[in-house]
């Protein structure tokens, strides 16, 4: 957070233009002006001031954080009420509120009254508990992996301990001003960083002894008291859910990486059930002297159904024996969660806490599985690596939700590059609660702004797409199958990679995928080449960066997570279109209940999907105007199938060919 300093000759934020603050941003930075910044600038601060949604595609590099940054600092100054921003990862919470506030502050602050002010918000499991740490939750302890090796966490490189890991952070509790996981220097495993903090729902609040002291409320008080707040979107969502009043109040929010928002929601959102949950619990509650026999054995039998109902979304009724499993679960659980109201002593408050907590999540699963919404989708998962189970149930759709406790009561201002995906935004909007018949034109401010209406802008990108890049589509490889990657692609993985030369990002929709692929090039090419899981991200991205004859393989993560400039990244290769899987339980529940309405399920479900991962994955390739490279698309549906158009349309408009020579030799090229 930045302090406070009044400036009593500056005038009042509303009588400064926003040209004159963009100006200053854009001198502060070290830029140039850029048509579609200024036109999104303009845009984001009529919405803001007049209380209409809106939705803004902004491509690579036209700048949309300093964008929508300008006018909320301009609009919190002038309405005296905090403006939100929420991202959906960490690297961009961290961009904004370490790089780009901080400039932004000491440029726009002779402008303005006083000096802007910031804070970062996150959930409080991200914070140092330090009741926690000085012995408070002695059940949560898990004594016994305290001395287990941390090798292959993906957290970590190496093998420290996990008692090491913890000593360590105990240290680091003693000099730390923030308690923040994020400003570890060495980071910790996910399993250390649990035995030193605590969730919202285990947390004590106000009866806890070291209230005081509290890293999570500290950060809490300082969003309270500063104009712009930065979080994120899972949490947002559940605080406007579930009124906790985390968030300050605030009259606008701006939603970045919107893209993503309707499903980050969701996943915040579902309720998942596993046998594990209730062994933990009844550990817990013999920790506090509780037998809790009969919960254990509710959980025995809750595993012993679950292995005999089949893996997929469960339509209709639950089988007979889940039911039933779950009905006797949720009465052990409300009993156990009496039981252990007065248990323990006095030092076991926290123990208590944190066991009733979990028992009332229990129960609030079990319920909402016994008596599923209409609009809820439950589903048995087995996996086959852990050999565990588990149940869970997820909203269709949450833009009901999000409309109803977030958009009808502030204005939401949406930007992300791949918004309007085949060019239009209402499918984006409709994922929000948006309606098509509520859109308004970008210059309309209705005389009684709607807390429906919004209005829809694509303010393109400065780069020239076609000059700097290539789209190729191996038309003449065999269609992909369901048993992996075929002899034919790998061989033209290999050529491709073999003429740039290395500095390719390798896209895959699995991870079998990508370890197949790399061994195959491997044995092949004599060139650098890491695979995601290998090592932490943060180093794999590093090597990529600095070394330019690497390659990287990798799923998800690397689709939406990587930005490399310059020569270390000319090749982009995308294994095959990304569909979702077909037994998905939410994308068949949606599928069909958009067809059941008339519509076709398969292009507003996955291949809206498939469209929104080919634009986020082809727009690693250029990220700055010197930037020149080629996207292989090693899928021949892109340029055959009937919806090969409409996915085209949503990536990048990069120089076309399905000529294997002609992409060759331009990489050979390229490489120089």
């Amino acid at each position: 957070m930045t302090a406070a300093t009044e400036h009593p000759a500056a005038p009042k934020a509303a009588d400064v233009p926003l040209s004159t603050l963009m100006e200053a941003a854009v001198a502060a930075i070290g830029g140039s002006p850029r048509a579609g910044q200024e036109t999104m600038a303009e845009a984001v601060d009529r919405a803001m001031s007049g209380g209409r949604h809106l939705l803004v595609q902004a491509g690579t590099g036209t700048g949309k954080s300093l964008a929508y940054l300008v006018p909320a600092l301009r609009q919190a100054m002038v309405t005296g009420r905090p403006v939100v921003i929420s991202t959906a990862t960490i690297a961009l919470q961290t961009q904004i509120v370490r790089k780009d506030l901080p400039r932004l502050v000491e440029a726009l602050a002779p402008h303005l009254p006083r000096t802007p002010t910031y804070a970062l918000l996150k959930g409080r499991a991200n914070y140092l508990c330090r009741h926690k740490i000085d012995g408070g939750y002695p059940v949560d302890i898990d004594p016994g992996a305290l001395f287990a090796e941390a090798s292959g966490d993906p957290a970590r490189s190496g093998s420290e301990r996990l008692g090491d890991q913890v000593k360590r952070l105990r240290e680091w509790a003693e000099e730390t001003d923030s308690g923040d996981r994020d400003s570890l220097e060495d980071a910790v495993s996910d399993r250390a960083w649990r035995q030193v903090s605590v969730t919202g729902t285990q947390c004590l609040g106000s009866t806890c002894p070291m209230v005081e002291s509290c890293f999570a409320e500290r950060s809490r008080e300082l969003a309270r008291e500063v104009d712009i707040v930065v979080t994120n979107h899972a949490l947002l969502a559940i605080d406007a859910f579930d009124r906790h009043g985390i968030i300050p109040d605030h009259d606008v929010v701006v939603f970045d990486e919107a893209h993503d928002l309707s499903g980050r929601v969701t996943s915040a959102v579902t309720d998942v059930l596993t046998p594990g949950m209730l062994r933990g619990a009844v550990r817990d509650l013999r920790g506090l002297g509780v037998a809790a026999t009969a919960l254990d054995d509710a959980g025995d039998e809750l595993r012993e159904a679950l292995s005999l109902a089949p893996d997929g979304r469960v339509v209709g009724a639950l089988p007979d024996r889940l039911a039933d499993a779950l009905t006797q679960l949720r009465t052990e659980a409300r009993t156990a969660h009496s039981d252990a109201r007065d248990a323990g002593d006095d030092a076991s408050a926290g123990a208590r806490k944190t066991v009733r907590a979990n028992l009332q999540e229990v129960i609030t699963v079990c319920e909402r599985l016994t008596a599923p919404d209409e609009d809820d989708v439950v589903s048995i998962a087995h996996s086959a690596a852990t050999g565990r189970s588990s149940i869970q149930v997820a909203p269709l759709s949450v833009a009901g939700a999000m409309r109803g406790a977030i958009l009808e009561e502030r204005t939401a201002v949406l930007t992300s590059a791949t918004l309007a995906l085949g060019g239009r935004f209402e499918p984006a909007a409709g994922e929000v609660g948006l309606a098509r018949a509520d859109r308004t034109g970008v210059d309309e401010i209705p005389a009684l702004a709607s807390a429906d209406a919004w209005a829809g802008l694509d303010v393109g990108s400065p780069f020239d797409y076609p000059r700097q890049g290539i789209l190729y589509t191996a038309r003449h490889l065999p269609p992909p199958g369901r048993e992996g990657p075929s002899p034919a692609m790998l061989d033209h993985l290999t050529d491709l990679v073999e003429a740039s030369r290395g500095g390719a990002l390798c896209l895959f929709s699995s991870r079998r995928g990508a370890e197949i692929a790399a061994e195959h090039v491997r044995a092949r090419l004599d060139l650098t080449l890491a695979v995601q899981g290998e090592d932490s991200m943060a180093n794999l991205v590093r090597t990529f960066r600095e070394e330019e004859d690497a390659s990287l393989f990798g799923t998800l993560t690397l689709w939406q997570g990587v930005d490399v400039s310059g020569r270390s990244l000319r090749l982009v290769t995308i294994d095959r279109i990304p569909f979702p899987r077909p037994d998905d339980p939410l994308t068949s529940a949606r599928q069909e209940r958009i067809s059941s309405r008339g519509g076709n399920g398969f292009m507003a479900v996955s291949a809206q999907h498939a469209a929104l991962l080919l634009a986020q994955g082809a727009g690693r390739l250029i990220r700055s105007s010197a930037d020149k490279g080629m996207v292989a698309v090693l899928d021949p549906r892109l340029a055959t199938a009937r919806y090969g158009g409409f996915l085209r349309e949503s990536m990048p408009p990069l120089w076309p060919t399905a000529d294997p020579e002609i992409a060759l030799g331009a990489l050979r090229r390229l490489a120089g």
